[in-house]
This record gives structure tokens, sequence and C-alpha cells, in this order.
């Protein structure tokens, strides 16, 4: 699709639809999906009179139910046959849900045709209110980014600022722009769906915390999918944050198109240069907020502070909150209240979750590590382990995986569709460690692997699950995999 302003912008931009009382009265919009997103910016439309048709190719009753709340208020649904292979004759814009590939036919269709299609996140930014409108501090990343937008919002809160975790995670990103009792700075967390189908977004501060592969068939290959998690920075107003350990995230922000005077703050979990955050002697540092950058630091926390039932954080998860720390900074939060946040803070569920404590050792739930980066993050993040891996790999290689696992392993206990896969790496690379392959897939699974898991492990072991592969062969997703691996647990105790 096109990047020109012009194809982005419905009659050629005459309405200068750029905020909530802009001219949307008539305008005819077409909504594509009817999940939250879907029912969210049809709504929002049809409250400013624009005339608003939703298709959905997928139909069930919570679908049914939006349908016939939006029907009464006037708004046409179309479902399975009845919608068209193309944008009618007429359209001015396509509204698509985030998780529809630019390759969709009927996206292809209205690209032909010259509609604009923005995603709900173009929308919502082009819903603020025309003045006073609530900054975006914007964050993304292959792996972590729920966590750091969690942690910012737990750290906005702390400092006393009405603060709200929105977009790919929390609450839907255009209530949150339209809540009648309006926020003073939105976190957003993005993934790379919603930023490709947005153009005209200028976050107050951005944050990339990592580029791997991820998402190709999306996308269609990995410099597009990199490109497009680079384009977080563009129009970035006063900070940009990079991973100082990931040159790609640097790189892409050197390409980046940012507002005149945006500072370049990098994190790293090693000691911070100049206009960094880091770690000086279990220390969370600052050297880019203070006044003296080049020979003083400001204290944001302690090690022990993001310490949790006695475990430890792992690097990534030390990583992500001095992402976090560094955005809040950029919006003026002192160290006070960096620290309070970061020690109120508790993990999202299913991402390095400690779920209990059986004699001493430690079970951890990662069940969001889908993929090999992620995995790999978890597994060197302690230093013996009894590794709960294996589900459906979507082809990936696991070879570099477990040769860094390996010197941690003090067992594997393998489950899912693609364990074997899994099992051979461990054999050329790991041939010493224990391995239990549980070759049921039934709804009891989950508790064998405990067991087993519980039966390799020794005094001051972690149990971690951090599976490296989706869940769908045995679960109904990660979150659904994770809550089986705690039941187990608490069964153990």
């Amino acid at each position: 699709m096109s990047d020109t302003a012009d194809s982005y912008e419905p009659d050629g931009g005459r309405r200068n639809l750029t905020h909530r009382d802009a001219d949307w009265a008539g305008l005819r919009v077409l909504v594509v999906g009817l999940g939250l997103s879907g029912f969210a910016a049809a709504d929002a439309l049809m409250q400013r009179d624009a005339a608003v048709t939703v298709v959905s190719r997928d139909r069930n009753d919570t679908m049914d139910k939006r349908a016939q709340i939006l029907q009464t208020l006037g708004v046409t649904v179309l479902f399975g046959d009845d919608v068209p292979a193309a944008p009618p004759e007429g359209t001015q814009l396509v509204v698509t849900s985030p998780g529809v590939p630019p390759s969709n036919p009927f996206l292809l269709a209205a690209a032909e045709a010259g509609i604009p299609v923005w995603g709900e996140v173009e929308l919502a930014w082009r819903m603020r209110p025309a003045e006073g409108a609530a900054p975006w501090l914007t964050i993304t990343g292959t792996n972590g980014k729920t966590t750091a937008v969690t942690m910012l919002e737990s750290i906005l809160q702390a400092a006393g600022i009405r603060a709200v975790a929105a977009g790919n995670v929390g609450t839907p990103i255009l209530e949150a722009v339209l809540h009648p009792e309006p926020f003073e700075v939105l976190a957003v967390e993005l993934s790379s769906f919603q930023i490709h189908w947005s153009r005209s977004l200028s976050p107050y501060a951005s944050c990339l915390l990592n580029v791997a592969p991820d998402h190709l068939d999306w996308h269609g290959s990995y410099d597009e999918y990199r490109r497009i998690k680079g384009r977080v920075f563009e129009q970035t107003q006063v900070a940009a944050v990079y991973n100082a350990q990931d040159p790609a995230t640097e790189q892409l922000l050197m390409d980046a198109d940012v507002v005149e005077g945006c500072r370049a703050i990098g994190f790293t979990t090693g000691t911070p240069e100049i206009s960094m955050v880091g770690v000086v002697d279990e220390v969370l540092a600052d050297r880019a907020f203070v006044d003296d950058r080049r020979n003083s630091a400001a204290e944001l926390a302690t090690i022990e502070d993001l310490t949790i039932d006695g475990v430890p954080p792992a690097p990534h998860y030390i990583a992500d909150a001095l992402a976090a720390a560094a955005l809040a900074r950029a919006y003026g939060v002192t160290p006070a209240g960096v620290r309070a946040g970061l020690r109120a803070y508790r993990p999202q569920p299913h991402r390095v979750q400690s779920v209990g404590r059986v004699g001493d050792v430690a079970y951890i739930d990662d069940s969001k590590a889908t993929n090999t980066d992620a995995a790999l993050a978890s597994v060197t993040a302690y230093d013996h382990i009894v590794w709960i891996a294996g589900g459906l790999l979507k082809g990936a290689e696991v070879d570099e995986l477990v040769r860094a696992a390996a010197p941690r392993l003090r067992g594997a206990v393998l489950l899912g569709r693609d364990r074997e896969q899994l099992a051979d790496a461990l054999r050329r690379h790991a041939p010493d460690v224990p391995v239990v392959d549980i070759a049921s897939t039934d709804t009891g699974a989950m508790a064998q692997v405990v067991r087993a898991a519980q039966s390799l492990a020794r005094p001051g072991d972690v149990v971690l699950l951090a599976p490296a592969a989706a869940s769908m062969d045995m679960f109904a997703n990660y979150g659904a995999r994770g809550d089986a691996f705690a039941a187990a647990v608490q069964d153990l105790s």
C-alpha cells in the first residue's frame, strides 16, 4: 500500500480528519472485523454521524450481540457470504482490525481503488481532542512489550498521574482516547500489525525494545517486519528509546524521521554511557535525565526492588524495567516515582511469573515465550533450571536455543506436537541431560509434566515453563497453558 499522504486521507484531506470534532458527518466508512477493535471503531464513527458498514467473514454469538447493538444504532452489518469482494462504490475510508494482513484481497481491492485504509490505532489518534490531548508513550518490540508497557503504567500511576496501559494490551485504545474522564497520559503498546496500519502518530516518547524474526508470514519478509517495527520512532517528539544491546534498534532509530530536538536514549543491562539508563552495582541508574550527565547519575531502583517471591529478576525483565523507566523519565517522573512504580509492579500473567515454590524449588510461568528468542531470554536468566518446552514450533530452528540452555539444564520435560525436534537438539547439544517425554495430549498432561519436572529438580533450582512454541496443539492459547501449569504446581504444594 502507498505511504503517500494523499492515499491516506479521505477526500484528499479536505475534511481535515485530525481530531474528534472534525467533519466526520456523512463520511462513508467500511469497518473490517467485528472484534473488540472493530466494534469500538464502528461505535466511535457512528457517534460522529459517519455512515458506517461493518463486514465480517467470521461469526459467533459475541459478534451477533455486537451486531445487534450496532444495527440498533443505525450501522449496517454484513456477515459471511453477504460480505462483498471489494468495498462498495462510494466508500471513502476502510478501517481494518489489526490482524488482517495487507495481502487480504478485500484490502488489496481498497488500495487498488485508492481508498485509504486505517487501523484502529490510527483512528484513535485522529479521535483525540483538538486541544489538551493526552500524550502517548509508545512501546513495541518482538518480546517484552506487555511487561514494559504495564511497568510504565505502574510507574506513572505511582507518581500520581492518571494513566492507563492501552492498545495491544489492557484498555482498547479507542476506549482510552474517548474516556469520559480523560487520562493525563497513555502508555500504548503497539504490535507490528497496528503500526503497519498507522501513519500520522506523533508520540511524546517512543521505545523499540528489540527486534527478532516474527510474523514473517504476515509481513512477507524479515526486512519488512523490521522496517515496520522501526516506524514506532517516526515523528517522536521528545525522546526515542532504543536498546543499546540490540544494534538493529539503534539503526532503525537513526533511519527514522523524528521531530527536531528529539533525544535518542539508550537502555542497557550493563553500565550506561551518557544519555543512557543502565545498571551499576545492582542499581538501575539514569545518565540521561540528570543535569550533569557526564559526571553523575540518578538512582532509579535496585535489583532487589525487582525481586519477587525471592526470585531474582531475569535480565530481560531488568531491560523492560529500564525501558519503562526511560519513558517515564522522559515524561518527567521523578526517580522516587520510578522506584515506587517498579516496587509495586507484578508481572502480567504468563510472563516470567512466579506461580509457587515447592520445597526450595521455584516454579516460573513464561508461557508467553512462544518463540525461540523469548525462550532464549528466559532459559539464560537462571543458573540451574528444569526446562518445560514444546508445542507448535512453527518451523523455527531450535539448535541455538538448546545450545545456550545446555549448561544450565538439570533436566528437560517435553510436551506437544513438535517435542521430538527439541529432543533431537538436546541429544546433540546436551547428551547428558535427562529428558522426559510426555506423549499425552489430554487435559491432565500438564500435571504429568510438572510431576516429572519436580522429580528432576534439586533445591535452589527453577522449574521454568518457557515453551519456545505456540500452544494450540494442546491448549486454547498460551494463557490456558500457563493456567494449567500454575494449577499443577498448586496441586504439588
